[in-house]
């Protein structure tokens, strides 16, 4: 059967880049019928590609052997490295074969070159919406999960296959895509780490707090962000803020206001007084006197 005619759901396929997430697609592919014959990493006896390889039942190889006898490859680099990478398996790529990358951040012009050298192959761009912390936990979380998808059809047809809900996303607005994403994923996370320093400063143990970050992002997820806002800058309660303001250790002032201030964007209403409240203050005193307009 030619590449370029194989289904969704079956077929040969060789990953290059033998990180969690690449593995984990792969591992979500492989549960569908698919086998896996190559792992390409920075050399075939890294441990790395080592153990991805043992782990899909798959041969360790060069990254420029690593395309033959496959009808997909999987390129799942860090985003600089898509392009060069392309390139160096471009040479054993079966004709047809559909070569697809996992980046969010860069769309289809990271095969640029590799059109360039190569008009024979498909290429797409499929990034799954989702975190991996883990193969085993990935692989759970791939089905339900969104998909950023880009390029020959087959990309959204692997996409419903593996239970994901694609969506088109043309390259001009990946970055902004990306960076909403490391918003959801990456800030989030960072934030989480907040509450866990001033938890642990108040000697209640960070677990606490998990039933209400679970209902808070449910609620906006639900009734959208603004309408599920609570606390004091929401309430125009600007004496609990300034309060918080001078309790907080220097070091986490910073973030606090602003995302005190972003709160204050959500509810639509202009305060100059929280606006002076929440200005940059790096440089006044840690304990200044109130004024009394609060």
């Amino acid at each position: 059967m030619a590449a370029g005619n194989t289904a969704a759901g079956t077929g040969t396929l060789a990953l290059v880049g033998p990180g969690r997430a690449g593995t984990t697609m792969t591992l979500a592919l492989l549960e569908l019928g698919w086998e896996a014959l190559a792992v390409a990493g920075r050399a075939p006896d890294a441990p790395s590609t080592q153990a991805a390889a043992a782990c899909l039942g798959a041969r360790p190889t060069l990254v420029s052997e690593a395309g033959r006898g496959a009808t997909l490859v999987v390129v799942a680099t860090p985003d600089r490295a898509i392009s060069a990478a392309a390139c160096a398996v471009g040479p054993s790529l079966e004709p047809g074969a559909l070569v697809l990358h996992l980046a969010g951040s860069v769309g289809l012009d990271a095969f640029e070159a590799l059109r360039g050298m190569r008009s024979d192959v498909r290429v797409g761009a499929l990034h799954p919406l989702q975190s991996f912390p883990s193969t085993t936990m990935g692989v759970e979380r791939v089905r339900g999960a969104w998909a950023a998808v880009a390029g020959d059809p087959q990309t959204e047809e692997l996409a419903v296959a593996l239970g994901m809900r694609p969506f088109a996303l043309p390259d001009a607005e990946r970055p902004l895509y990306h960076a909403a994403a490391v918003v959801a994923s990456n800030h989030l996370v960072a934030l989480l780490g907040q509450v866990e320093r001033l938890a642990a400063s108040a000697g209640v143990p960070f677990e606490a707090f998990a039933p209400l970050v679970r209902s808070s992002v449910a609620n906006a997820f639900g009734v959208g962000p603004a309408r599920a806002l609570t606390g004091p800058v929401s309430r125009g309660d600007l004496a609990t803020v300034e309060e918080h303001l001078r309790t907080l250790d220097p070091g986490e002032r910073d973030s606090y206001r602003a995302l005190a201030r972003e709160v204050a964007r959500l509810t639509g209403r202009r305060d100059s007084a929280l606006d002076r409240l929440l200005g940059d203050m790096r440089n006044a005193p840690a304990n200044p006197d109130p004024d009394p307009e609060y």
